[in-house]
């Protein structure tokens, strides 16, 4: 059972989302919070396995709440919510260590899949969100690693998949090998281009 902790401060948002996973057997919501102090609080006290983060809320908001989640307890999942108009916050969200972003319009079953992968240890993020992501890296003109040396043929197919937004699941098929050396070599690449997460390796593979 993946233990969820809605955060946005839109009830009927909440409320939708409570409805979506309610209706699925491998998902419990055990809590609900409607600004980033009170997600801070709850996930301390109901240890989620997964927190459904919205970014913008008065006070305390998604991208320190996220930070202060994560100080506390590292193995907790941040999958951020995101709409067109929080690009500026993009960035910030994933330097204080979000795993994944999806877009708050997106299908129900891509919403219920980004739970599950960021439960599974991925990093899900739609299409879009990477799209604006790279075009804010060049905006911005960010300072990024220097192209790692020494990857390995394999570790260029995977860094080359994860660019593509696929799982782990998906690169294992593609490749046509297991899902635990996929791994090995996603922590291999993270290591070789000093990229803290998925994401960010990522947009290192598309040369940002």
């Amino acid at each position: 059972m993946i233990r969820v902790l809605l955060v946005d401060d839109q009830h009927l948002i909440r409320a939708g989302l409570r409805m979506l996973c309610d209706a699925q057997p491998d998902i419990e919501v055990v809590g609900e919070a409607d600004n980033g102090r009170e997600a801070v609080s709850l996930a301390a006290r109901l240890l989620p396995d997964v927190v459904v983060m919205d970014l913008r809320m008065p006070g305390v908001d998604g991208i320190t709440a996220t930070s202060r989640i994560l100080a506390e307890r590292p193995a907790t999942r941040i999958l951020v919510l995101t709409t067109f108009g929080d690009d500026d916050h993009l960035y910030p969200a994933l330097t204080a260590g979000a795993c994944g972003f999806l877009l708050k319009d997106a299908p129900p079953a891509d919403l219920l899949d980004g739970v599950r992968r960021a439960a599974a240890g991925d990093s899900p993020f739609s299409q879009e969100v990477l799209r604006r992501l790279v075009q804010r890296a060049v905006h911005a003109r960010a300072e990024t690693p220097s192209p790692a040396q020494g990857l390995t043929a394999r570790e260029q197919d995977v860094l080359n998949l994860v660019a593509e937004g696929l799982s782990n699941t998906e690169i294992a098929d593609r490749l046509h090998i297991g899902v635990t050396t996929v791994k090995t070599h996603i922590t291999s690449l993270m290591t070789k281009t000093a990229s803290p997460n998925r994401v960010r390796l990522a947009l290192f593979a598309r040369g940002l």
